[in-house]
């Protein structure tokens, strides 16, 4: 039996022994007992392994992508493809949390059915930074001292520290810093490994997790579910179809149509796979011989975005953030908003290209802003098929990002020997 298919018989179990337990024996001691005591412990069990390996595998992850870039000597090209990555995420993001406060998928629970699934929250993490003036976050972000921030879950201090630890590995052409950029791979490898050996106790996890909230909230959290996912997929689908097609012909300079046709190979097989990282091969394939871009500029970026241009899981963080403190009734002001907004983006260029390479981000999200990190149970019971349909939009937007980058590079420098010129329709 595949990953996928054990995990979808422990999301079936836990959901309907919930909700059996929750129309037989709802409110009844005994129910309370086993609930407290048995499956939110072993849910929370689940949930915490993840948490533990966050830290070292968001500094890895974030370290190794930045360095990789090689910005001492990539230099137009690294500057073109990082300014249309921050751009692109933040549109994306920026529409999930449009369509999460319009359509608000996590609201209308009772607020006795809140204080139900509250009542379920034991692990406490770090609070959001609290400053009050746009000067005070700006400061805030950078750490004094980053074992402190990460001991402090001052996840933003330890990204930023990341990311300019990355820059000095990659502008540092020495022995020794090559044999610390292969110990810090090496610390990547060792934390991805050991999230698939967390992400194998899933079922077991999640039926608990589920267990526990369906027991609580009964039938009601699955109508949230539903509104859940429809947002997921409008955003999406309004970020790869309205979004890159406007990218593509007004920046990339083709036709949309044209575009997604030649890339149907690519789009196809990281639907399948839910897996940037697995459809590497196909989508350099894809842009040389379908898209006819010059292979400096294909390798490159798609390389690079594989690890780095993650639209739709910075959008599937943003959503899943806010779903969830309306699902718990955790109010998220303007500015924290914006905060989530930033920290996407940021944690989108080390989230791993790899499936559920974003729950371990999530789950650092949720504890920083005090949302119950539990509710990743009901998340992970749909997260299979979301994370097919926003890597496929990761994939897209790589190959969105060649054509602008390709484009750009074609005006400045003469086109490659035996390229077409990307910009002809």
């Amino acid at each position: 039996m595949k990953a996928h298919q054990k995990m979808l018989v422990g999301i079936a179990s836990g959901a309907v022994a919930g909700l059996v337990a929750n129309v037989v024996a709802g409110g009844a001691p005994w129910l309370a007992f086993v609930v407290d005591n048995v499956a939110s412990p072993v849910g929370q069990i689940f949930i915490r392994l993840l948490l533990m390996l966050v830290v070292p595998l968001l500094f890895s992850a974030i370290v190794v992508a930045v360095a990789e870039l090689d910005l001492k000597q990539v230099g137009r090209l690294g500057a073109r493809t990082l300014g249309y990555t921050v751009v692109l995420s933040s549109i994306s993001v920026l529409i999930g949390l449009v369509l999460v406060n319009t359509l608000e998928p996590g609201a209308g629970l009772s607020d006795e059915a809140r204080a139900l699934a509250q009542g379920g929250m034991t692990i406490q993490a770090a609070a959001a930074p609290g400053a009050s003036s746009f000067g005070a976050v700006l400061v805030s972000m950078v750490p004094t001292n980053p074992i402190k921030a990460a001991a402090e879950g001052d996840f933003i201090g330890l990204i930023v520290f990341s990311l300019i630890f990355g820059m000095g590995v990659a502008l540092t052409p020495s022995e020794p810093v090559q044999r610390l950029r292969e110990s810090i791979q090496g610390l990547y490898d060792v934390m991805m490994k050991l999230i698939d050996g967390v992400l194998s106790l899933a079922p077991v996890g999640v039926a608990a997790l589920l267990f526990a909230m369906t027991a609580r909230l009964g039938f009601g959290i699955f109508v949230q579910l539903a509104s859940y996912m429809g947002t997921v997929l409008l955003a999406l689908g309004l970020h790869m179809f309205v979004v890159y097609s406007l990218s593509v012909r007004f920046l990339g300079g083709r036709s949309p149509i044209d575009f997604f046709r030649s890339s149907r190979l690519a789009i196809v097989t990281a639907f399948s796979t839910s897996s940037s990282s697995a459809t590497l091969p196909t989508a350099l394939k894809v842009a040389e011989e379908n898209l006819k871009l010059p292979r400096n500029v294909s390798r490159f970026v798609l390389t690079a975005g594989s690890a780095m241009n993650q639209n739709g899981t910075a959008l599937f963080e943003g959503v899943t953030v806010l779903f969830l403190a309306q699902v718990y009734g955790v109010p998220l002001s303007l500015s924290d908003q914006a905060l989530i907004m930033f920290i996407c983006i940021l944690a989108g260029i080390g989230t791993a290209g790899v499936p559920a390479g974003s729950i371990p981000v999530i789950a650092m999200i949720l504890g920083m802003f005090k949302i119950p990190v539990e509710g990743l149970g009901l998340i992970l019971g749909v997260d299979r098929f979301l994370d097919m349909c926003r890597t496929t939009l990761n994939v897209t937007g790589d190959l969105a990002a060649a054509v602008y980058v390709a484009r750009g590079e074609s005006a400045d420098s003469p086109a490659e020997e035996g390229a077409v010129d990307p910009t002809a329709s």
